[in-house]
């Protein structure tokens, strides 16, 4: 469980966190001086840190700077009032991860500590390659033994050593943020932060402040200085996925950083020179929209030095039996189960099954199989609907359905169709596990197998409510 250490010497604050974090999902230690957080840290090493700005003893900010050469990688969040804004956006042009203004709100606390956790996460825990998937349990692992894979492998090995901008591509689902940290885990950037912005699920108007950064004023709702991932991410590696979504305008902006070393925040006139690695990512076909005028054929060649393809899951062959062990055992450790065998008829549905989401899909569906299991086979019965199409009328009729839009879509000469087929299948999904949970988005995003910040970015994105199917509260214990 990530742990979060709370730095303030206001026991209201302390208080506050308590509350708020508890066991087994966080586990919270706190400190109420500067020297005491050193101590923590060194003991507890903290995932994230709840620093005040004004401890009685030391400012925050030499706290800071203390605690970044114990451990670069450990994320710091300030607490500041209003009077004191510029040192926590000092704070933050030096490497801290956020701030959070007084008075304290809980879904604003709530939202950015899970956040940082995440993305912590993302920096300590190894991202290794394992044809087989015999490595530590604490690791995420690319497993794969076909030629393909093989063949990504030898890339990363490659290009992780060599200070280049990389371009991973493939379908959804295939693995392109773990191939991304794989890269960032061999580096020589090793020791510095990892950040991931995913290009589509932040808003056009948004996109752009989010990597640069803005002054105070420089548009409607810009009433504070904001420092953005490039300047942020300095030293280190910045993902940036599904790159294909982005704007003409930032693609401008980022092909400048690529190019110059140096960005300016939006409102502003200062250069601020860029030492950051980028490894991009995205599912759509950038060949295409270069031709089509929709991606600009000068960014594309930048990033496209040197390509990392990943194959769809239905391509890899004998590769779906070694992950569907691997993630068995996984899922067996995380959710209390003891399945030891796959039934032979449940892994033909498996091997059947075509898998449009690839990888994630797959984790979803071993999720649902094995929180439905009882025993220790896996039988077909437990498996998802949707793999037990004969038995299921209903399911018959969803996919002709979706068969019917498809060809509607071909018909209608569409250009996005993989995106337009991923909207509606997000919306089925996202709507059924919404309802199975009875609005518990602690519990859906557990079923998903992905972050609770990532499922309210997406329920909010397709304008799926919690309340349109559920009855309960947003997070019931």
């Amino acid at each position: 469980m990530p742990v979060l250490l709370i730095v303030d010497d206001e026991p209201s604050i302390l208080h506050f966190f308590r509350r708020t974090f508890r066991e087994p999902a966080t586990s919270v230690v706190t400190a109420s001086s500067a020297d005491e957080a050193i101590a923590q840290v060194s003991q507890m090493h903290p995932d994230v840190i709840i620093l005040d700005i004004n401890l009685g003893d030391e400012s925050g900010l030499d706290t800071f700077c203390r605690i970044r050469e114990l451990d670069p990688k450990v994320l710091v969040i300030f607490i500041t009032g209003q009077g004191t804004t510029a040192t926590a956006i000092e704070a933050m042009r030096l490497g801290a991860f956020d701030y959070l203004l007084k008075p304290l709100e809980l879904d604003q606390v709530t939202e950015l500590v899970e956040r940082a956790c995440e993305i912590s996460r993302l920096m300590r825990v190894p991202a290794v390659i394992s044809p087989s998937g015999d490595v530590e349990q604490s690791s995420d692992i690319i497993i794969g033994k076909c030629s393909a894979m093989q063949e990504v492998y030898k890339l990363i090995g490659r290009v992780a050593p060599q200070d280049m901008t990389v371009l991973v591509l493939g379908e959804s689902g295939t693995g392109k943020e773990l191939v991304a940290r794989a890269i960032y885990h061999y580096s020589q950037r090793a020791q510095g932060p990892f950040l991931a912005v995913n290009c589509a699920a932040i808003p056009e108007a948004l996109l752009e402040s989010e990597l640069f950064g803005h002054e105070r004023g420089a548009f409607t709702g810009a009433n504070r200085r904001h420092i953005g991932k490039f300047e942020q991410c300095r030293g280190g590696t910045l993902f940036l996925d599904e790159i294909g979504d982005m704007t003409p305008l930032t693609q401008a902006k980022v092909l400048r950083v690529l190019q110059g070393q140096a960005f300016e925040r939006v409102g502003g006139d200062d250069p601020i020179a860029s030492d950051v690695r980028i490894i991009a990512a995205t599912n759509r076909d950038l060949e295409r929209m270069v031709s089509d005028g929709k991606f600009r054929s000068d960014l594309y060649y930048r990033l496209n030095v040197c390509p990392i393809i990943l194959p769809p899951l239905r391509e890899r062959g004998a590769d779906l039996a070694l992950l569907i062990e691997h993630f068995v055992r996984r899922f067996n450790r995380d959710l209390g189960r003891s399945i030891q065998t796959v039934a032979p008829k449940a892994l033909d549905m498996l091997n059947a099954y075509a898998w449009p989401g690839n990888i994630r899909q797959l984790q979803s569906v071993l999720k649902q199989a094995l929180l439905a299991a009882t025993g220790t086979a896996l039988l077909p019965e437990f498996l998802p609907p949707l793999l037990r199409r004969d038995d299921s009328q209903s399911d018959d009729s969803a996919l002709a359905g979706l068969t019917r839009f498809i060809q509607q879509r071909i018909q209608g000469q569409t250009c996005d169709l993989y995106a337009e087929y991923q909207a509606i299948s997000d919306r089925l999904l996202l709507s059924e596990v919404i309802r199975h949970t009875r609005g518990n988005l602690s519990q859906a995003a557990r079923l998903l197998g992905i972050a609770r910040a990532t499922l309210r970015t997406k329920l909010e994105t397709l304008e799926i409510s919690p309340s349109n199917d559920a009855t309960g509260v947003d997070d019931a214990p």
